[in-house]
């Protein structure tokens, strides 16, 4: 939407470099790929959908967010087809890739039961809830070109003795803790040693082999403000100079750390920067300069990561990627759904520009972190769940996040979280195989 206040057609100038500059150049890549590395008779072949076949934005308003795309959103999606959603290249059938691939069925189903695990939020308890359909958990992931393997939580165990992992960032998190948790209690069941007052912040710790896992709120990664106003509605002031001190306090503390943005950037929020507000992300009434939740989301990677690299401490970073909704007809609280029982086939659906811009900021900024990395020992690596969760819409609580009689006075759809047991467990077994790599690497060096 336009600003109330000053004019900011600058917003709209900034979005279109970054696109031309990050589709271009990916375009670029794709075609000396093709040149240097494909056969006589063969093409170069870019997963997705094509425009037509991709659904209105999710996540954020198109119009909201990117006035100036209103015309012109078509040969964007696709352009972000090419670039985010099929990974160009990584659909080349034959290399290992672990984050492009297929969900295939698997009838030996999770490894754990949402009665064998006591870890599960209420919330993600989806057939606790009344949820009839099972079909969801048997289905496994696939990589291209090599095979994944189920998470071996005494092989984890035994490699992470006497080591200190933290997960930063939201509720996502903790639905991914929740669900690694799930996955090692099979060996040993963790204790949960402490939680701040609103059980955001949380630890465990597992005796039999001194691990500890903890689970850092800070939403933002960066300072914030946060006044809860009642119906999901916030106060939130935002610094995009500062990052949150309840992360960077702790950083030095573990040999692990997980960490991400997410959706909150997509909240209301006032910015500021030198003690001095400059701008928002959608307040109309504010008066104030309309810069965009992309805006303050790639001020957050830029000082989180530059945090990182001039760290002394260098811990392995694995940084996770924009996680997207599956809301259709609506939102949270606009009656959104998400009654689907099976995954998306390729090229089904693309995930809205939103997400797809997000998500660009987010490799731009690792890679750029990455190859200073290189230069000052920071071992930073990506574990990029994007593609592999958008083919899941089948995999949220959806109206099975409470357990009611009533299906028809059910609480709102829940279509950004995970079922537990559920496609996220997927996130762990791909993290596993991540982290126990490195490991043998540097053993071997």
């Amino acid at each position: 939407m336009e600003s109330e206040g000053e004019p900011s057609p600058s917003r709209q100038k900034r979005v279109g470099r970054f696109l031309l500059k990050f589709f271009g150049s990916t375009f670029l890549l794709a075609f000396s790929y093709h040149l240097l590395f494909s056969d006589s008779t063969g093409f170069f072949v870019f997963s997705g959908s094509s425009a037509s076949e991709i659904p209105p934005a999710k996540g954020g308003d198109l119009r909201r967010d990117y006035p100036s795309m209103e015309k012109t959103d078509a040969p964007y999606t696709l352009l972000a087809e090419m670039a985010l959603h099929g990974r160009i290249g990584d659909s080349l059938k034959g290399q290992c890739d672990l984050f492009s691939g297929e969900w295939i069925p698997n009838s030996s189903g999770p490894p754990y039961t949402n009665s064998s695990c006591s870890f599960i939020d209420p919330y993600q308890d989806c057939l606790t809830n009344g949820r009839p359909d099972t079909g969801y958990l048997y289905w496994k992931w696939r990589p291209y070109g090599c095979d994944l393997s189920p998470f071996d939580a005494e092989k984890f165990l035994k490699a992470m003795r006497n080591k200190s992992w933290a997960f930063i960032g939201d509720s996502i998190f903790r639905n991914q803790i929740e669900s690694l948790l799930c996955l090692l209690s099979q060996v040993e069941e963790a204790v949960e040693i402490y939680h701040d007052e609103t059980y955001q912040s949380m630890t465990w710790y597992f005796s039999s082999h001194n691990l500890t896992l903890a689970l850092i709120w800070a939403p933002f990664l960066l300072k914030a403000e946060i006044k809860e106003l009642g119906h999901s509605q916030y106060d939130i002031q935002l610094h995009l100079d500062a990052l949150d001190n309840t992360w960077t306090s702790q950083y030095d503390k573990y040999d692990y750390i997980v960490m991400s943005g997410g959706q909150w950037f997509l909240k209301t929020a006032i910015f500021w920067e030198n003690s001095t507000v400059i701008g928002c992300h959608y307040c109309p009434g504010k008066n104030l300069r309309e810069l965009g939740m992309d805006y303050s989301y790639q001020k957050a990677l830029e000082l989180a990561f530059q945090f990182i690299t001039t760290s002394d401490h260098k811990p392995l970073v694995v940084f996770r990627t924009w996680t997207l909704d599956h809301f259709e007809y609506g939102e949270w609280y606009s009656g959104g759904i998400c009654n689907r029982t099976e995954p998306y086939k390729e090229g089904e659906y693309g995930g809205g520009p939103v997400d797809q811009v997000m998500r660009g900021l987010e490799i731009e900024e690792f890679d750029k972190a990455a190859a200073v990395g290189l230069e000052d020992g920071t071992r930073l690596k990506l574990l990029d769940i994007y593609h592999l969760s958008l083919l899941r819409p089948d995999g949220h609580p959806g109206p099975y996040r409470k357990l009611h009689p009533d299906i028809s006075k059910r609480p709102q759809n829940d279509c950004l979280h995970w079922c537990l047991p559920g496609p996220i467990d997927i996130w762990n077994d791909i993290l596993m195989e991540i982290v126990l790599k490195e490991g043998d690497q540097r053993s071997s060096s």
